[in-house]
């Protein structure tokens, strides 16, 4: 049986807590105490509140309301004393179905669980789609989260019990996060190309980036968009308004990936407006301006080593000679271009005219955990930090391991590993700013051999320029300082400087009412990561929503994970965006 929002908005208090009973298992205390919070704007609304009253409660609480639930295909479940809930949910992840050797080894892993953290482990096993988690993941999830501290699993475990109540909600109010569904079955459907076997690779003008290419362009054509594929391989689908003469707000982000990388990080930004125009084109609603959606070609810079290739050009700041540039194969960025059937001469012609333009924003996965710590589905983003990234070549002496005095080494490693240390320090003294060695090469090392010479990268990355220019003056003072006491030569190679991209106030604005209309209260991040915005603020004023990310944030990784009613409630707010779009004041 389904029952109402405007039913649980106008009940009384008992009712209320009555009709949330199978929500938190034998928990009646928190619906009893999200009861004062009515009435609710939203579904999403609801389910924070809920979720607030969690995390407002004491650790003992906590620590009761994980005790409640059950074990997954423990002794509670073969006795057949689970709730009617957790009886389907488990049973959905085909848990009722494991062989001896699964049910052992799921035994094995609660008992080494329970012993270690003191509680059951948790995980919301039931899709959005009414399936299960398959008993594979459950047990690799298990093993890998049996590596967590105490702290971080308590919040981990919360956070699941925050998502098997939504799941358990949605049910209640017979809500099916449609746009959420199919923005994951279509990600899910792009992961099957791929540069690698066994991992998820899609380099720049390689097959498998060019038949995800060419399904984006079937996929915006079906949704009534006028599509095509330009000369630097961006995906560009124009939802036309009636007036020719209106102007255009441009969405999207990138399709191309990391090596091994994850399924949604640029490709949410392009499905997710997909959706949208389709739900309005089934309607047969048109906007009073131009949509046009790009899905860009590169940004993550894996095969020729420049990002941005796409929305650089689409800028009008495309630099021409990358293409001589060659890939580890020795194939050039022309040859590539020109053997996918692009005419690398109309570049320059694929820029856009600023005048024309309304705007420009980004929908993305977060990438990091500050959603996830705060329980909240989205964000609005303030700025894109800049960056500073540097390859750093230090060169000492090479000696014997045995017979080279300690006071005697200029020991390259040591020097590489003080600057290491060094970079931690100083990007840690403000919240806005980090840093990262995320190379670190002894060329020719050997165990018994003193390291003469030693290669590292850094990137210095804050959402204030005046921020990171001073952590990078630091930084580069300390290098040399090290280096001379350690008499250890050193040779720093710019490799990128780009300046931070502030968001426009006036499209954040926009972006928070059409949350707050959605019952999700306004919450500002920055972006840590380089974004196609970036080069998009060169042109027109620019904004961006993030999305979640789950698995505790991680990124350009295979477990990178959103929820489908996260993706959904994302495509609400872009659509309510779009409906209610005023453009700036002139």
């Amino acid at each position: 049986m389904t029952i109402s929002l405007d039913f649980l908005n106008r009940c009384d208090s008992d009712a209320f807590i009555q009709a949330l009973h199978g929500i938190y298992e034998h928990s009646p205390w928190i619906a009893a105490r999200a009861a004062g919070a009515r009435p609710f704007a939203s579904p999403a609304a609801i389910k924070l509140a809920l979720q607030q009253v969690v995390t407002a409660a004491s650790e003992d609480e906590q620590l009761g309301l994980i005790r409640a639930h059950p074990e997954l295909a423990g002794k509670a479940a073969v006795a057949g004393q689970l709730t009617k809930e957790s009886t389907d949910e488990q049973a959905r992840a085909g848990l009722g179905n494991c062989s001896e050797q699964e049910f052992a080894q799921l035994q094995t892993l609660n008992a080494e669980y329970n012993r270690k953290f003191g509680f059951p482990f948790i995980l919301a096993v039931k899709g959005p789609d009414g399936n299960g988690l398959g008993r594979g993941a459950i047990i690799d999830t298990f093993g890998r989260r049996l590596k967590n501290r105490r702290t971080d699993e308590i919040a981990e475990s919360l956070r699941q019990i925050g998502r098997i109540a939504e799941l358990r909600l949605n049910d209640l109010l017979g809500i099916r996060p449609d746009f959420g569904i199919d923005i994951l079955a279509r990600a899910d459907l792009l992961a099957q190309w791929s540069d690698d076997e066994g991992a998820l690779t899609c380099a720049y003008m390689t097959e498998a980036h060019r038949r995800v290419a060419a399904q984006l362009a079937q996929w915006m054509r079906d949704a009534g968009m006028q599509v095509g594929i330009d000369a630097v391989g961006n995906v560009v689908g124009r939802y036309l308004s009636d007036d020719p003469d209106a102007k255009t707000l441009i969405t999207g982000s990138h399709f191309d990936t990391v090596r091994n990388g994850g399924r949604y990080d640029g490709r949410e930004g392009i499905l997710l407006p997909i959706a949208a125009v389709r739900h309005l084109h089934e309607r047969g609603e048109k906007l009073p301006f131009h949509l046009e959606v790009i899905g860009f070609a590169e940004e993550e810079g894996v095969r020729f080593q420049s990002t941005f290739l796409g929305s650089s050009a689409v800028a009008g700041v495309f630099d021409m000679a990358l293409l001589d540039r060659s890939d580890a194969d020795g194939i050039t960025m022309r040859a590539a271009l020109q053997a996918a059937g692009h005419q690398v001469d109309a570049i320059p012609a694929i820029a856009r005219d600023p005048s024309r333009l309304l705007g420009f924003i980004e929908v993305h996965i977060e990438q990091g955990p500050v959603l996830l710590e705060r329980g909240l589905p989205v964000g609005v983003v303030t700025s894109i930090a800049g960056s500073s990234r540097y390859l750093l070549d230090l060169t000492g002496t090479a000696g014997h391991a045995g017979t080279t005095p300690m006071a005697m080494r200029r020991d390259a490693a040591a020097a590489a590993a003080e600057i290491v240390l060094h970079v931690e320090r100083r990007c840690s003294r403000e919240p806005a700013l980090v840093g990262t060695v995320g190379q670190l090469q002894v060329p020719n090392g050997s165990v018994n051999v003193v390291p003469g010479a030693c290669r590292l990268s850094l990137d210095i990355r804050a959402a204030d320029d005046a921020v990171r220019d001073a952590a990078v003056a630091d930084v580069l003072k300390e290098i040399a300082e090290i280096c001379a006491r350690r008499q250890v030569d050193f040779l720093l190679t710019p490799i990128v400087s780009a300046q931070a991209a502030p968001c426009a106030p006036w499209l954040m604005a926009q972006l928070e009412d059409a949350a707050a209309r959605h019952g999700v209260p306004s919450f500002h991040l920055p972006s840590g990561a380089g974004h196609d915005a970036m080069m998009m603020a060169r042109i027109t004023d620019i904004c961006m929503l993030f999305t979640r990310c789950g698995n505790g944030g991680i990124s350009h990784n295979p477990l990178e994970t959103m929820t489908a009613d996260d993706a959904d409630l994302s495509c609400r707010i872009f659509l309510e965006f779009l409906r209610g779009f005023k453009p700036k004041a002139t």
